[in-house]
């Protein structure tokens, strides 16, 4: 409760984790002295019954938590009781004390297990009451809708029962300032001390090269204490040995997720967080007494530890890994290396760099480079990024440092669909496996905004080619045993990254750089990696490098969108 967000999606038990959204409603209800919650539900045993009209028959969760169906009953999760090729669909019904209906979700949806149609229709409930507590004063009309797309009905006695809002809104509120001090506090001060919602934060330990990066899987141990500041009096509220979660997905509180971020495989952390609201410390309490006694004795903190146990590469980059040799990413980092050298540039930007994996490879490597930027809407990635960056470039004036040249770096915050006069005219852009994380018409506007506006002499961008997928995931399923579950969701896998919003064929690709190289006039040539150009499906990456015809440049208008998140400078060294 302290340290995890409420999952987006319940996909099968072996990929869950954490408490089942059936066992949290079911705390939800209690916590709120509400009735149990009565799951309803429906089978479609491809067979007529004898039961019920039609091929449904109606099982009831009993509050024990068995199924009741002719007479008999059975524990949620153990062996189905209907024939195979059966669907399942669940309905959930919340009552009051009083037993008048609050809440009722009638999902459409079927699944092949029983427990999966229970777990997604609990999940529902979940996902719109943290709707409703992310803003409690929402008008019922806005309420509504919300719930009529997650197939569900409230009934106006919801309303007048206590719901604590400032609970999660204050939690949320302390998760974010200490996500922004953090930020700083990593950056430009690491072992400094803030005085307000997180303070003392220290990274201990040699570690690893490895550390989380967005879809990687991280397994903690973790320990959360309640401490008296001014007395030796500690009180542990919760912790785990083993605590995996996928970064990136917001399945931690911000500060959390951050410092883990900044950690490497083997490392440890302690930092110290002000108190949540009273309720949370005490709903998470083992001894309340024993707690409460202590959140009235004075001035009292959260104090955290965490231990960074293994880290597990995306699926997208284990499926790469699977199949290339170096990885995949390695691959484009380096053909992006070969253009720079080869264009002599001597300022270079770098769209949606994420962590900075392409900004760190130049500063292995001797160029003409001068001036790098770096451009990312994600903060805590720039972060990283700031972090590897400013250690590396601190010793650059060492003699035979191949990033001696390099005289200024900066990292802006803000969105690669704006301009920002600050980036015009740049000699070289590139945007590596960005523009498949937007919607497919951000993808076209960023491709009109960058010729049109930023005017890069020349611009290298990568995507994934989705006609080489079906090679990858297959290659990925026979180098790992694999759940059959987990198997069949690879399988139907649409994307590589569960975070891209399309991935385009090389038609599709093609036709829409040379539209974009003609209507601003730059040439187009196109390459890739991973795979053969003659041989099908093509590359896996496929890359477009699109050339200035016009020499020239226009002077641009003063336009500032972006924030500076970090500046390194030579001269002040």
């Amino acid at each position: 409760m302290l340290a995890a967000e409420l999952p987006v999606a319940f996909t099968t038990r072996s990929n869950w984790r954490g408490s089942f959204p059936r066992e949290i409603l079911c705390t939800f209800c209690r916590q709120h002295r509400l009735s149990e919650p009565v799951f309803d539900t429906l089978s479609d045993t491809m067979e007529s019954s004898p039961d019920l009209p039609g091929s449904w028959k109606k099982l009831k969760v009993t509050e024990s938590g068995k199924e009741e169906v002719n007479g008999g009953s059975f524990v949620v999760g153990s062996k189905e009781p209907m024939g195979s090729g059966g669907t399942f669909r669940c309905e959930v019904k919340i009552f009051s004390k009083s037993q008048d209906l609050i809440i009722q979700c009638s999902p459409k949806g079927s699944y092949k297990k029983q427990s999966d149609a229970i777990q997604n229709a609990a999940l529902k409930i979940l996902s719109w009451l943290s709707t409703y507590f992310n803003n409690p004063s929402m008008s019922s009309e806005k309420l509504a809708s919300i719930g009529s797309e997650l197939e569900i009905q409230f009934y106006p006695l919801f309303k007048e029962f206590v719901l604590c809002p400032s609970v999660h809104n204050n939690w949320k509120s302390i998760g974010t300032q200490a996500y922004r001090l953090l930020n700083y506090n990593c950056i430009n001060e690491p072992n400094a001390t803030l005085e307000d919602s997180v303070s003392s934060i220290s990274i201990e330990g040699p570690g690893s090269e490895v550390t989380p990066s967005s879809g990687s899987l991280a397994c903690i141990s973790y320990s959360i204490s309640l401490v008296a500041k001014d007395k030796d009096i500690r009180e542990r509220l919760e912790g785990s040995e083993e605590f995996e979660f996928e970064i990136g997905t917001g399945a931690v509180i911000p500060c959390l997720e951050l410092v883990v971020t900044q950690m490497c495989m083997g490392q440890s952390a302690h930092f110290k967080m002000d108190l949540p609201p009273q309720e949370l410390i005490l709903a998470v309490a083992g001894d309340s007494a024993r707690t409460f006694s202590l959140l009235s004795s004075g001035c009292c903190i959260l104090d955290y530890t965490i231990s960074l146990l293994r880290v597990t590469e995306p699926l997208e980059d284990r499926m790469e890994q699977a199949l290339f040799s170096p990885p995949l990413s390695k691959q484009r980092v380096e053909y992006a290396l070969q253009h720079i050298k080869a264009s002599c540039a001597a300022s270079l930007v770098d769209f949606g760099c994420g962590s900075g994996s392409l900004l760190d490879s130049l500063l292995e490597y001797p160029t003409s480079l001068e001036k790098i930027v770096g451009v990312d809407i994600s903060t805590k990635s720039l972060a990283r990024a700031a972090k590897t960056l400013h250690s590396k470039l601190s010793t650059s004036s060492d003699v035979g440092s191949p990033s001696k040249g390099i005289k200024s770096a900066l990292l802006y915050e803000g969105s690669i669909t704006n301009f920002d006069s600050r980036l015009y005219g740049f000699d070289i852009g590139t945007c590596l496996e960005v523009i498949e994380h937007m919607e497919e018409d951000e993808a076209c506007l960023f491709g009109d905004v960058v010729l049109t506006s930023f005017c890069p002499r020349i611009l290298v961008v990568s995507t994934p080619n989705y006609e080489y997928n079906v090679i990858l995931q297959k290659s990925a399923l026979q180098s790992q045993e694999e759940d059959p579950d987990e198997k069949n969701q690879s399988q139907s896998c649409k994307f590589r990254n569960h975070d891209h919003k399309f991935e385009w064929t090389r038609e599709q690709f093609g036709c829409w750089a040379s539209d974009l190289a003609t209507r601003h006039n730059y040439t187009v040539e196109f390459s890739g990696v991973g795979g053969v150009v003659d041989v099908e499906p093509g590359f896996a990456s496929q890359i477009a490098v699109f050339r200035r015809v016009d020499t020239t440049l226009k002077n641009a208008d003063s336009t500032h969108n972006y924030e500076v998140l970090w500046e390194w400078s030579q001269s002040n060294m």
